[in-house]
C-alpha cells in the first residue's frame, strides 16, 4: 500500500533531502566497494516523486525507470531494505536478485524499476487494464526518462492505453539528457509533450523542481484518469545534477551546463523561495545526513544472500487444482486442432473469470485462422478484444495485467513477429517471479503459430522454440495433437508462470478425438507416441507426424521404432528421454522442423550424450531443415522439409540396414 502525505514546506523540504541525502550515501558506499556495479542517482529530480506522491492515493501503483530510488522511497519502502538491496544484501528487498536497476517492493503499491529503457511503459497499462476490468478506482503512474520517449515500446504502450481509456499517468522526467547524449540532439521540437498530443493523450508540461507544481499535475491527472478519460502525459522539466551513472565523469558535459543545472537544484529553490528557512533548512539537511549514515553503517555490516538460494523463486508450486472438470465430465469429440484451442479457451473463460483473451484481430474477427471465433460474441469485449498492431504493447501489458491478478492469454499472429517485442518475454515476464522471490508473478499465456505452409515466405515460417526454450523462467510449450491442443492450452493457463504455447498452423485442420472436460494436466510431460525397441525418434510439434508415419514404414521392414513427442520444451522430461534411449537399445534420431544449426535438437542431443553415454550405441542423430531462408515457392519448400522417407532413411542408415 502506497504511503500517502500532505505537502507542508518542512515535510516536503525533509523528504526531498532525504532522497538526496540517501544516493549521495549510495554513492559513497559504491566508492567503498560495498556497492557492485553501475548505480543511477536521480540527484536533482527529487521534487517529482515527493510531489506525485503526495497526490497519490494508497491503491495506486508505480513504476519507475532505473534511476527510481526516489521513487521507492516516496512510496514508502523501508530505506534500510532499499540500501542493503542496492548493495546487494540477503536483507534487501529482493534480497540481492535486483540491485540498485531493478529494485522493486510490491508491498508498498511500487512494482519496481527497469533497466531497460521504456519497456515498463506496456507493464504499466497492463496493471491499469487489470484495474479497469476489475472497477477499481486505482490510478497507475509510469515514469520515464526523456530517451525513453524515442522507444518504439513507449509509443506502443501510449497508443493502446489510449486506445482502451487505461487510468495511467505517463510522467516523463526530463533531465535534458539521455543518457550521455542531450536530447536536443536526438529529438526536434522543444517539448516531448507534444508527443502525446499527436496520439490524442491529455498532455501538460510541469515544472518538476517545483513539488507543489508536480503534485498539482499529478492530482488532476488522477482525477481524470479516475473517471475513465485517461491515459495523461505529464512532461516534468528537471535537471540532472551528477552523471548517467555513479562513475561517470561527464567528460561530455560543459561546466556550463552542469553550472546551470545547480542553479535549478530544487532544495536550492525552495531555501531561495523563503518556503524554508535557511536554519530549518541546515537542521533537516543534518538530520537526514546522521540518519542514512547509520543506515549505511547497518547495511555496511549485513550479509550477502545464501548462495543455497540461487535457484529458488525461478517457477512457482504446481497448481492445486485446475481448469479441467472431473472424470466424469469428459465428453469426447471428433474436432480440428484449431478447434481444440478454441474449447480450452471457452472452459478457461467460463470457469475462472480471471481469464481475458486479447491480441490482433482475436475479437470480432476471431484470429485468422479462427482459434478465437465466438469467444468475444459469448464473453464480451471487455474479455476478449481486437488490440493495436504493437507487439510489445500486448506482451507487456500482459506481463502487468497477470502480476496484478488477471490471466491473460495474448496472441501473437505469427511467431516471427514475436522478435519486435521480445524484450517483454525474456527481460521482463520472466523476472517477476524471481526478483521478487515469488511475492510478484506473471501468469500469461502467449499463443503463437510457426512453421512453414505453402506460399509462406521467409518472414512467416520460422520455426522459433529454441530461442524461447533458451529462457529461465518461461515454459514453452508445443502440442503435435488436437487433444494436446486442448489439454496443454489448459495446462498453460492454469500454470502460475509465464507460458509460450507455439501452434503450427498446418495441423490447424488436423483432425482427433478431444476429451472435452477432462482432468487437469501440469505443464510438462512428454508422451510416448508409438513403442519400440530398435530406435528412438524423439521429435515434437509438426514432425511428430513424420516420424510416427515413418515408424509405420520401418515397421513393414522389421524395425521397431519408438516415438517420442516431448511436447514440452522447457521444462523437458529428462526420464522420458532417458527411458527412450535405454528402451531403444541406445540408437536414437532427433528430428524436428528448425533449422539445424542451434536447433532444440543439438539440447537434445548433448543431454544424452553427457547423461547416457553409456548407453549409447553410437551418436546421437539429428534431421532438421538446413540452415536456409524458408523460400515461398511450394517446390522448394519440400526439398528442405524432413518428411517420413527422410526420417525412415537416416533410421536405416543408423542401425546400419
Amino acid at each position: 500500500m502506497l504511503m500517502s502525505y500532505e505537502l507542508t514546506p518542512n515535510d516536503t523540504y525533509r523528504r526531498m533531502a532525504y532522497i538526496r541525502a540517501f544516493e549521495e550515501q549510495v554513492l559513497e558506499l559504491g566508492r567503498e566497494g560495498e556497492v557492485v556495479g553501475s548505480v543511477h542517482l536521480a540527484l536533482g529530480q527529487e521534487a517529482i516523486p515527493v510531489g506525485a506522491m503526495a497526490a497519490l492515493e494508497a491503491q495506486d501503483r508505480v513504476l519507475a525507470t532505473y534511476r527510481g530510488h526516489g521513487w521507492a522511497l516516496a512510496c514508502g519502502s523501508d530505506p534500510r531494505g532499499l540500501m542493503a538491496e542496492i548493495a546487494q544484501r540477503e536483507a534487501g528487498v529482493n534480497g540481492g536478485r535486483a540491485g540498485s536497476p531493478m529494485l522493486s517492493d510490491p508491498d508498498v503499491g511500487f512494482l519496481g524499476e527497469n533497466s531497460i529503457i521504456g519497456a515498463h511503459l506496456p507493464i504499466g497499462t497492463g496493471v491499469a487494464l487489470a484495474s479497469q476490468i476489475a472497477g477499481e478506482t486505482r490510478v497507475v503512474i509510469v515514469s520515464l526518462g526523456d530517451g525513453a520517449m524515442n522507444q518504439g515500446s513507449t509509443t506502443e504502450a501510449m497508443i493502446f492505453a489510449a486506445a482502451k481509456n487505461l487510468p495511467v499517468i505517463f510522467l516523463c522526467e526530463n533531465n535534458g539528457w539521455s543518457e550521455m547524449t542531450p536530447i536536443g540532439t536526438t529529438t526536434r521540437g522543444e517539448h516531448l509533450a507534444r508527443r502525446g498530443q499527436g496520439l490524442c493523450i491529455e498532455s501538460v508540461i510541469v515544472d518538476g523542481g517545483d513539488p507543489v507544481a508536480v503534485c498539482e499535475a499529478v492530482s488532476g491527472a488522477a482525477e481524470q484518469c479516475r473517471r475513465g478519460e485517461g491515459p495523461v502525459l505529464l512532461e516534468c522539466k528537471t535537471v540532472r545534477l551528477s552523471g548517467h551513472y555513479n562513475k561517470d565523469i561527464q567528460h561530455y558535459r560543459g561546466q556550463d551546463d552542469i553550472d546551470a543545472a545547480a542553479e535549478e537544484d530544487p532544495l536550492l529553490r525552495m531555501r531561495e523561495m523563503g518556503a524554508i528557512s535557511a536554519e530549518e533548512a541546515a537542521t533537516i539537511e543534518a538530520e537526514v545526513k546522521a540518519e542514512v549514515a547509520h543506515l549505511a553503517e547497518e547495511v555496511r555490516g549485513l550479509s550477502a544472500p545464501s548462495a543455497d538460494t540461487a535457484l529458488s523463486h525461478l517457477y512457482g508450486p504446481d497448481p492445486a487444482g485446475g481448469l479441467a472438470g472431473a472424470e466424469g465430465d469428459v465428453n469426447v469429440k471428433e474436432i480440428p486442432y484449431f478447434r481444440a484451442v478454441n474449447e480450452a479457451l471457452r472452459w478457461a473463460m467460463t470457469n475462472c473469470p480471471e481469464v481475458i483473451v486479447y491480441g490482433e484481430d482475436v475479437g470480432v474477427a476471431g484470429g485468422i485462422f479462427g482459434v478465437t471465433r465466438g469467444l468475444q460474441k459469448e464473453f464480451g469485449s471487455e474479455r476478449v478484444f481486437d488490440t493495436p498492431i504493437a507487439e510489445a504493447a500486448i506482451l507487456g501489458s500482459a506481463v502487468g495485467a497477470a502480476m496484478h491478478g488477471l490471466r491473460p492469454v495474448v496472441e501473437i499472429m505469427w511467431a516471427d513477429f514475436v522478435f519486435v517485442a521480445l524484450d517483454q518475454i525474456v527481460n521482463q515476464a520472466a523476472n517477476v517471479r524471481y526478483v521478487n522471490r515469488s511475492k510478484l508473478s506473471a501468469p500469461l499465456v502467449v499463443r503463437m503459430q510457426q512453421g512453414f505452409t505453402p506460399g509462406s515466405c521467409a518472414q512467416h515460417s520460422q520455426s522459433i522454440e529454441a530461442i524461447l526454450s533458451h529462457i529461465p523462467g518461461i515454459k514453452v510449450g508445443m502440442p503435435s495433437t488436437p487433444q494436446d491442443a486442448y489439454a496443454m492450452t489448459l495446462a498453460a493457463i492454469n500454470d502460475p508462470d509465464p507460458v509460450v504455447q507455439i501452434e503450427h498452423r498446418a495441423m490447424y485442420q488436423n483432425t482427433g478425438e478431444v476429451r472435452l472436460g477432462s482432468p487437469s494436466e501440469l505443464a510438462r510431460g512428454a508422451r510416448v507416441q508409438r513403442d519400440g525397441s530398435d530406435v528412438a525418434i524423439i521429435s515434437w510439434g509438426s514432425m511428430v507426424g513424420a516420424s510416427l508415419e515413418a515408424a509405420e514404414i520401418l515397421a513393414g521392414e522389421g524395425i521397431e521404432a519408438l516415438v517420442l513427442d516431448l511436447r514440452w520444451l522447457r521444462p523437458l522430461d529428462d526420464e522420458a528421454i532417458a527411458s527412450a534411449v535405454r528402451r531403444a537399445g541406445g540408437h536414437v534420431l532427433v528430428v524436428h522442423e528448425a533449422v539445424l544449426t542451434g536447433g532444440f535438437g543439438a539440447e537434445i542431443a548433448a543431454r544424452i550424450a553427457e547423461r547416457h553415454f553409456e548407453t549409447l550405441a553410437g551418436p546421437v542423430h539429428r534431421l532438421a531443415t538446413p540452415d536456409v531462408r524458408m523460400p515461398s515457392a511450394p517446390n522448394l519448400q519440400q526439398v528442405l522439409i524432413p518428411n517420413a522417407s527422410d526420417v525412415a532413411d537416416l533410421v536405416r542408415k543408423l542401425l546400419g540396414r
